[in-house]
């Protein structure tokens, strides 16, 4: 099933379209292949030592009374689980490739925005890519949600649970 996502024409006349398929996971390129790494690493490392410490924890006695054996278990359950989930986002994903037309907004483009004087540089990135300790935002996000489609010097207002912040469009890199 596809539906569409596009900001209002009445915003200046210029309709920013883009296709989303339903249970698609959207990444850029290096977020990508940041998933991916951890997927083999997780694969070829962390998956085969848990199960080698299963193995010598099993060794140490009763398995009723083995809490070493249980944590070991426990370990290599969220090691599978996480290889599980990775799969499921590398099998669904899109990669966005960067837009060379810096236009508007798009995924994968950064932005610098300023309120109250001050500037902030945020990038717009898939879901499973977000870090908002370093400013990449999801383009999910409330403020990701807001930015994606505007152009430079366009004030964007966004509610966030703090209320109503207001970021005026700078630059888009």
């Amino acid at each position: 099933m596809l539906t569409s996502y596009f900001a209002s024409p009445q915003r200046g006349g210029v309709a920013c379209f883009f296709i989303m398929m339903k249970n698609k996971k959207h990444l850029t390129k290096a977020g990508f292949k940041k998933l991916k790494e951890e997927h083999e690493r997780l694969k070829k490392e962390k998956r085969i030592k848990a199960i080698d410490k299963v193995q010598k924890t099993r060794l140490m006695g009763d398995l009723s009374e083995n809490s070493a054996y249980h944590a070991a278990r426990e370990e290599l359950a969220n090691i599978e689980g996480r290889i599980k989930e990775l799969e499921t986002i590398l099998d669904e994903a899109v990669i966005i490739e960067k837009q060379l037309d810096n236009s508007s907004v798009q995924i994968g483009h950064k932005v610098k925005v300023s309120k109250d004087g001050k500037t902030t540089l945020f990038e717009i990135v898939g879901e499973y890519e977000s870090d908002p300790e370093k400013n990449r935002l999801s383009h999910q996000s409330p403020i990701g949600r807001s930015l994606l489609g505007k152009k430079v010097g366009e004030v964007v207002k966004i509610k966030v649970p703090a209320g109503i912040i207001a970021y005026r469009i700078e630059e888009i890199i």
